[in-house]
């Protein structure tokens, strides 16, 4: 049987001031969540227009996917424990920097390079740190880019500073990572090293995947960008209004004044 909610684990009675603090606990980590749940919408939204942007003014769209997460209280506090952290928000918020996260896959890897730029380069974003595994993946083979960027949530007391990870990187590499997890999860940490090899191996076969389409892509866009040489309707059409304008203010000529 549970205990009572008046009583500890060790069937003493609970204090007046117990209950009192484990109330304020929960008030603060449920608005540690808001916070965080916050700012991934607000790197969702730049994440959003950045994608409308590159269809509307370079007709292609190098994001593939997005996905975020923010961790639960129970997540939190397993890490509080795990890492000695005092439970506060402050304390929580400056030792735990993965509350938050957004995955970001891409078609190809010049274009996770052109995202995270154009992410970071926001005046509101301040970075905090850049870790580039694509150009120097980890032993296991593992690529990706992490960003850990601090964006403003604008509440109604005044905007508060939160932590994002960012993570870019190709839908090669994502498949790779995600089976990769997966493994790990299952042998509990402890995975044969046949397994680990025949991981390696697999990271290598994907890095040759991404290079060899990134060189499928680029033949593509050449050839796309000789033909967009020629005018289409639309653009023959705006040509046409501005001679016709500028024609228009030849014939009247200087207003008298």
């Amino acid at each position: 049987m549970a205990d009572h909610p008046t009583q500890r684990p060790d069937g003493e009675p609970r204090r007046s001031e117990d209950v009192a603090f484990a109330r304020r606990m929960r008030m603060d980590f449920q608005r540690i969540e808001m916070e965080y749940e916050f700012a991934v919408d607000e790197v969702l939204t730049k994440v959003s227009i950045l994608r409308r942007e590159f269809l509307h003014l370079h007709r292609y769209n190098p994001i593939e996917h997005v996905g975020s997460r923010v961790k639960s209280t129970g997540s939190i506090l397993r890490k509080v424990a795990r890492l000695n952290i005092a439970p506060t928000p402050e304390a929580i918020r400056a030792g735990i920097q993965d509350i938050a996260g957004v995955r970001i896959t891409c078609s190809f890897i010049a274009d996770t390079y052109q995202v995270l730029e154009a992410l970071i380069s926001q005046d509101d974003v301040r970075v905090l740190q850049v870790k580039d595994y694509i150009a120097a993946p980890k032993p296991n083979g593992y690529k990706s880019l992490h960003a850990l960027i601090e964006i403003p949530v604008f509440l109604s007391t005044g905007p508060v500073p939160v932590t994002v990870e960012v993570q870019i990187r190709t839908i090669a590499m994502d498949f790779w990572a995600s089976l990769e997890h997966k493994i790990y999860y299952k042998y509990e940490g402890q995975v044969p090293p046949g397994l680990v090899a025949s991981l390696t191996e697999a990271a290598h076969l994907a890095e040759q995947l991404d290079q060899r389409m990134e060189e499928l892509h680029t033949e593509v866009r050449e050839g796309e960008r000789f033909e967009d040489a020629t005018p289409d309707m639309e653009e023959q059409l705006l040509m046409r209004l501005w001679e016709s304008t500028r024609s228009g203010d030849a014939t009247e000529g200087p207003s008298a004044g």
